[in-house]
Order: structure tokens, then sequence, then C-alpha cells
């Protein structure tokens, strides 16, 4: 294979390794400097000796992913270079079937509490469909293993939802009833008197709000919006938005105690709404 025609095969696989990276790593730049290892080992190898390329990257990206998550452990004061995306999930019996999908669009915050090795499992079988006889060459295990550590990381998922979910559940869901109502009395209700309002916009904004002009702004919001439903966002029982149109609005995550919401947060910059990928459903609740 001439320099020329091995480098448009990489560029084929380009995006596909950087979603890969990105899922497992949690940062776009830590993913592209993932992938351009994996270019310049390819470089550096006679590419006739490889059957499968495409299995061939993957397994070299999740390595220096696998590397990478490792260094992070023993060099903790590292941070990422952006915002975590968020997870949304459908509020619904169909749920735990969703999981996979759903983190596929996002990258979860819960992953951290992931083992470098169930990390990689997880999103590789559960998110790319790669096998576990795969994963377990990449991780030196047998595809039994790889299959355990998949299965010991979606239980760990799964398991970061809140034991009084269910409550949390039924406030948020009041919330939002009393927004589409027009109901101010009942969204106060809802509300911790020194609730705080954190918003990431296009600018960004973090302010402590009284409970009154909190329900303003999510009664207006909710006069905006064309269909709204409930989510659990990040572990968080929340609500997102979408216009008329079906273009999302916005991904709002609640922090509740004691039955009032104290803390909400609100996400409505297009470009962070753009990367979750997450779309309208017709199940969803309308206003």
């Amino acid at each position: 294979m001439t320099g020329e025609a091995l480098a448009s095969a990489f560029e084929e696989q380009r995006g596909r390794l950087v979603a890969v990276a990105q899922r497992m790593l949690g940062s776009r730049t830590d993913a592209e400097d993932a992938v351009q290892e994996a270019w310049l080992r390819l470089a550096r190898q006679d590419a006739d000796t490889i059957d499968n390329l495409s299995g061939w990257l993957t397994t070299v990206v999740g390595r220096v992913c696998i590397d990478t998550l490792r260094s992070r452990k023993t060099r903790p004061e590292d941070s990422y270079d952006e915002p975590p995306e968020l997870l949304v999930l459908d509020d619904s019996p169909e749920e735990d079937a969703l999981l996979a999908e759903s983190v596929g669009v996002a990258l979860v915050v819960v992953l951290d509490a992931l083992g470098p090795a169930e990390r990689l499992a997880f999103v590789l079988h559960d998110l790319f469909a790669v096998s576990f006889a795969e994963i377990g060459e990449i991780l030196g295990k047998s595809a039994d293993a790889a299959k355990m550590l998949a299965s010991r990381a979606r239980r760990k998922v799964r398991g970061q939802r809140p034991a009084d979910e269910p409550r949390q559940r039924a406030v948020v869901d009041a919330f939002l009833a009393a927004a589409r109502e027009g109901d101010f009395d009942g969204l106060l209700e809802m509300l911790d008197p020194d609730v705080t309002w954190r918003s990431q916009s296009r600018h960004g904004e973090v302010v402590r709000l009284g409970a009154a002009e909190v329900a303003t702004r999510v009664q207006r919001g909710a006069r905006a919006a064309g269909s709204t439903r409930p989510a659990l966002v990040n572990g968080k029982p929340g609500i997102v938005s979408w216009s008329r149109t079906g273009k999302l609005l916005g991904v709002m995550t609640c922090t509740i105690v004691d039955g009032r919401i104290v803390e909400i947060d609100s996400v409505s910059d297009p470009r962070r709404l753009a990367a979750m990928g997450v779309t309208s459903r017709e199940s969803s609740s309308s206003k």
C-alpha cells in the first residue's frame, strides 16, 4: 500500500476513532491526540502486515486511551480541557434499554467511576459493537473477562442513580406540570427560597436567584417551548425542551433537598446542545 493510499484509508477511519477516544477520555483534545498517536504508529508499521486496518487502529487507540486514563489516576490534578458532556436518558420503563444508545451521543460523567479497563470494555462493546474477543486482545484478557468487565461497568453506570430517585422525580414532575399550566404558585412551592441557577449559555452565568425570579424564568421558557419532557441527566432528574420546529432548546438538571429544588443547572449553549445528539420522541410530553 502506498503512503497516499494508507493516509486515505486512515482518514476514512478518523471520525470513528475520534468518537471512540472522546467517549473514553471525555476530551476532544485528548481524543485527537490519541488518534494522532495511532497515525504515527501506523506510519511506522508495514501496512502490508495488517489484515484488518479498522481493527488494528481500534486496538491502538484503545491502548493509548487506557494509558491516558491510568496516567490520570496517578496525576489527579489533571483536569478536562472542556466541560464533560451530558448524558440524557428517557424517563420511561425503557430507560435501561436506551442506556447504551444514550451514552453513545454524549460522554457520561459517571464513567469516571469506572476503572480504565471497565470503561474501555463498556464503551467499545456497548457503544461501538466491538466484539469481546477484540476487546480482550486490547486488554490482554480473555473474551469472557472482557464481557465481565463490560457487565460490571454497566451495573455501575446504572447504580449511580440516587436512592431517593423516585421522590426526586416526583418533585420535577410536579415542577414541570406547574410550568406547563402557568401555575406560578405551584412553581414556587417546588423551589427553595435561595435556589441557585447555573446557566451554560453562549456567555454563561452563575447566579443566586430568589425563587420568584427562577419561577419566572422557567415559566417564560415553558411558554416558548414546543414540547418538554422529564429526563435523567447525568444521574439527576431533569427536563429537556424543544422548539415547535423540533430544535433542542435546553436541558436542565435539578438538585433536590427535602422535597425542594435547591439548584438548577441549565444548558442552552447551541454548541453543547448539538454535541448531545438528543432527539425529540413521539412520547415526549407536550405543553
